[in-house]
């Protein structure tokens, strides 16, 4: 399975610990991404064991639900994310800074 982005492995985590109860649509349109897109990043993550997918049926109206489910594992790798991406913006800002001096 190719490679998703950091960036987008990146905010699907962080949509799913925010709202583990969302179906794919919702997540796909908060995140701006296609429900392809969504789909295919959602299983790249549960084969890395980031992500556990549990689906709930109801036996009285039939209705299925999906949980989505961070891992410890899909925890801590959240943590790195978050940690690399403020390292990016606080580097661009300085960089913005001293670019500004100059002028």
């Amino acid at each position: 399975m190719k490679e998703i982005k950091n960036n987008d492995q990146f905010e699907v985590l962080r949509k799913i610990n925010k709202y583990p109860q969302a179906s794919q649509r919702e997540l796909a349109k908060d995140l701006g991404f296609s429900l392809g897109k969504l789909n295919y990043c959602l299983k790249a993550l549960k084969q890395k064991g980031l992500v556990k997918i549990n689906n709930f049926k109801k036996k009285t109206n039939k209705i299925n639900y999906i949980q989505y489910v961070l891992t410890p594992k899909g925890i801590a790798e959240r943590t790195k994310l978050t940690v690399n991406f403020m390292k990016r913006k606080m580097k661009e800002y300085d960089e913005l800074k001293n670019e500004l001096k100059d002028i």
